[in-house]
């Protein structure tokens, strides 16, 4: 049994640890494979990718089984499949990182630019740059694969239950990445960029992020009908609100506290709803310094901070911070909705709660 975890502190040291060790122990067992291929380099960046984080995705699953009232006998089981989607996230970081050439993540350098310094090290052939991206691209695509396997042999007594619940997520965060993608290039099938990027929000992050998590350990619980429509609704409405708080943290946030460069999403172009909506709604004066830093990774902190400032006088910050409220206000509310478990409920809430009034 594990359900001497606090519900009043969901992300304690002790779940995140335990969520650490499971994913630990399964990769240990992947170095016999590493060694005789003699991919050692794969698995290391690996670890390095699924070590530390969050730990949201697996905590939203943990405590949903316990809100349905998922037996605690099943919670090893539970925490196994709930580590998995931790390693199914660190697949979509790599992918992310290489997507947008991000050149660290939490504080490390990204995935490319690890094998970069591994091609120096070895002093190897060819182009350093080509040799960081094919290697990046198979870590994330090992990492979603171990992510399957460790969710398949996870033991856990109704995983065909939540195996829809993963597969749909799996499907919802690589189409919206390619949303994202497309957005970037103007090439999406709609033409309203706002519209697009409320889209990439919901399947992206809010379902990717808690609402599918959710789902599958209410499934893992046996949850019944009322409590899976609850339970969704809550998970996107905490969703989009934690992924606007991350918008707002993109631009405004401590890199010393989010492990991400101050600025960056305005250095890597992100349409998010916070840019989009300042850019609706600035005048030709406001938008020429918005626009100047946006995709240039070379902006000076002066103008980024210049372009922030735009981003406030335009009253998109306000606009984006009440959505934020809207959204966790509605997630309480269908929190609310259902007959939960009371240790379960406080932990949603709990976690709901250290999802949106955060500064990492």
């Amino acid at each position: 049994m594990l359900r001497d975890f606090s519900p009043a502190d969901p992300l304690s040291v002790g779940f995140r640890e335990r969520v650490g060790a499971e994913i630990a122990a399964f990769l240990d067992r992947q170095e016999p494979l590493m060694e005789a291929v003699g991919t050692s380099a794969l698995l290391e960046v690996a670890r390095a990718y699924a070590d530390g984080g969050k730990r949201l995705r697996p905590a939203f699953c943990y405590w949903a089984h316990a809100a349905v009232g998922g037996a605690p006998d099943e919670d090893p089981a539970v925490l196994r499949v709930a580590a998995s989607l931790d390693v199914m996230h660190a697949s979509a970081l790599v992918h992310d990182d290489l997507i947008d050439s991000a050149d660290t993540r939490r504080g490390m350098p990204a995935a490319h630019k690890q094998y970069e310094v591994l091609h120096v090290e070895r002093d190897g052939r060819g182009s350093i740059h080509d040799f960081g991206t094919a290697a990046s691209i198979l870590l994330g695509d090992m990492l979603l694969m171990w992510s399957v396997e460790m969710f398949d042999d996870a033991g856990a007594a109704r995983l065909q239950e939540a195996r829809g619940e993963v597969a749909r997520m799996r499907a919802e965060v690589t189409a919206g990445q390619f949303l994202d993608v497309s957005a970037a290039y103007g090439v999406t099938d709609e033409r309203e960029s706002l519209d697009v990027a409320y889209k990439v929000l919901e399947y992206k992050s809010a379902s990717y992020s808690m609402r599918r998590p959710a789902l599958i350990g209410a499934r893992l619980g046996g949850a019944s009908p009322d409590q899976l429509d609850a339970l969704g609704r809550f998970g996107s409405h905490i969703g989009h609100a934690f992924q606007l708080r991350d918008d707002v943290l993109g631009v405004w946030g401590d890199e010393d506290v989010t492990g991400k460069p101050t600025g960056g999403d305005l250095r890597e172009d992100k349409a998010t709803v916070l840019v989009l909506t300042a850019l609706q709604r600035a005048t030709p004066e406001q938008a020429r310094p918005l626009r100047a830093v946006l995709g240039r990774k070379d902006a000076s902190d002066t103008a980024v901070a210049e372009a922030a400032s735009v981003i406030e006088a335009t009253g998109a910050r306000e606009h984006v911070e009440a959505l934020i409220e809207s959204h966790f206000q509605q997630g309480a509310e269908a929190l609310a909705s259902c007959d939960l478990d009371l240790d379960g409920r406080r932990a949603l809430e709990r976690l709901a709660t250290l999802s949106v009034r955060r500064a990492f």
